[in-house]
């Protein structure tokens, strides 16, 4: 074999996992590749996986514009912006969603170069092994084979399908159908409230189309901490989202133009609904497809996740896994920082990833973010606790920007004051809660972030706020 094609390390995937530990590994001197097969519509590389092609960023893109229309026919006369004949151009939305999964796609392989990353076109998987480690083969645009001494997989996840309703992706949708319909369905079926189906229900419901949401749990946002979850939720309805709780889900039949949903409601009642479209998001399953592991003796779990320990380690030597394929919350972020802890954990380095301080975001409007305990898991745990909370409609900056929805809430140890989780519904929340992670990073205290000075007028003086509220002492409420 050439010595071009052996490497210390390869990473098969290129999503946000695989593509920063290649870059990473790559900076710390090792000779690295990566191999990713997705392609664009033209049938080129379009690395940065789900999170780039039909997740993360399309999907932003679509709640952008989509907001932008919603706004421009209810929200513009307030602020004295008259707008008549508004029209919605379905297709330059869309073209403008794919022109930023391309300039994303093309910026991951300029970084690729930039860093001497070697970039494989094609689907990888493991040949066996080979006596500097392993062998890599390279199949579909690009055929080659490697030999590596250390190999990430990070192959991602893809959409569960429910039995009985296969994705077609023109009645019934995935993330990738559901970024992509070709003309605003009248009426829009979602099964699964949750992080996908809240979104990808959002985004069609402002530019018109009449939501459905049917979620099988009792609750809504389970995950999320309870008080928020509630607003959300009455937010949510306010705006026009139909959400059924305590669904289960029957018969689902495809017509020639529509699609038909059997189920029961939280009631037993037996109920149908018929949809234009059907989005299913009922949450993300282990890509390990063609990957081959069975060569090397690859362990999967019961539910198809790959087998490792705490800092990523699979139980072959040298062979590495993050990311969606891995335990752990199914997140872009944390997928690259469990890429840059391997990429030094291979060179010898402490490689650390604090998953009690992971954020979490729902992109919706409001946008819904977190990190650290609930106040339900804090009551489980039998956690004593200090709650604080503050509202959006009494910040000056909210009131000025229109958006006055939501809050900012603390909860802190009752002893030590240690800020234990903070949770946003409101404007921005995505934003904000990066404070929160920092502040917790450093084993911050509530009156930490109360005694902080904070801009005025912004939104940042809401978590300033709520943290004062921990010691009921806040200032503007």
């Amino acid at each position: 074999m050439s010595n071009e094609n052996q490497f210390d390390v390869v990473v098969i995937g290129g999503g946000p996992g695989g593509y920063i530990a290649a870059i990473r590994a790559a900076q710390l001197g090792f000779k690295t590749a990566c191999i990713d097969a997705w392609s664009n519509a033209a049938g080129k590389p379009a690395p940065g996986g789900t999170c780039t092609n039909v997740g993360c960023i399309p999907s932003k893109a679509l709640l952008q514009s989509s907001e932008h229309f919603e706004h421009a026919g209810h929200a513009f006369a307030e602020h004295g912006i008259n707008v008549s004949g508004l029209e919605l151009n379905l297709p330059q939305m869309l073209k403008r969603k794919d022109t930023i999964v391309k300039q994303n796609n093309d910026g991951i392989l300029f970084l690729f170069k930039k860093n001497k990353v070697t970039f494989f076109h094609g689907l990888g998987s493991f040949g066996g092994k080979a006596d500097e480690g392993y062998t890599i083969n390279v199949s579909g645009p690009t055929t080659a084979t490697l030999t590596a001494k250390n190999v990430v997989v990070a192959t991602g996840s893809n959409a569960r399908q429910l039995p009985g309703a296969e994705f077609d992706e023109k009645l019934i949708l995935s993330n990738e159908g559901a970024l992509a319909i070709e003309a605003v369905p009248s009426k829009l079926g979602v099964i699964g409230a949750g992080v996908i189906g809240l979104e990808m229900g959002s985004v069609w419901r402002r530019v018109g189309a009449d939501v459905t949401v049917l979620e099988g749990l009792p609750t809504f946002l389970g995950a999320v901490d309870e008080q928020i979850a509630k607003e959300a939720h009455k937010l949510f309805t306010k705006q026009g989202l139909k959400i059924n709780l305590g669904c289960k889900i029957g018969a689902i039949t495809k017509g020639e133009n529509n699609v038909t949903v059997a189920y029961a409601d939280s009631t037993g009642a037996e109920q149908t609904a018929t949809f234009d479209r059907l989005i299913i998001s009922i949450g993300r399953v282990p890509n390990t497809h063609g990957l081959n592991g069975e060569a090397v003796g690859l362990q999967l779990d019961e539910r198809g996740f790959v087998v490792v320990d705490d800092e990523c380690r699979t139980s072959l030597p040298g062979v590495w896994a993050v990311g969606d394929v891995v335990r752990g919350p199914m997140l872009a972020h944390k997928a690259e920082e469990e890429g840059v802890a391997v990429a030094e954990r291979i060179a010898g380095q402490h490689g650390h990833v604090n998953f009690n301080t992971i954020p979490w975001v729902i992109y919706t409007s409001p946008e819904i973010a977190w990190v650290g305990k609930t106040e339900q898991q804090l009551k489980a745990e039998g956690v004593a606790y200090k709650a604080g909370t503050f509202p959006f409609m009494a910040n000056g900056r909210a009131r000025a920007l229109g958006d006055t929805s939501g809050m900012v809430k603390f909860l802190a140890d009752a002893t030590t004051d240690e800020i234990l989780g903070v949770h946003i519904v409101g404007p921005v929340a995505s934003e904000l809660i990066s404070e929160a992670v920092v502040a917790m990073e450093f084993k911050a205290s509530s009156e930490d972030i109360a005694r902080i000075c904070h801009a005025h007028p912004s939104l940042s003086e809401a978590v300033k706020e709520a943290a004062l509220a921990v010691d009921k002492r806040s200032l503007n409420f």
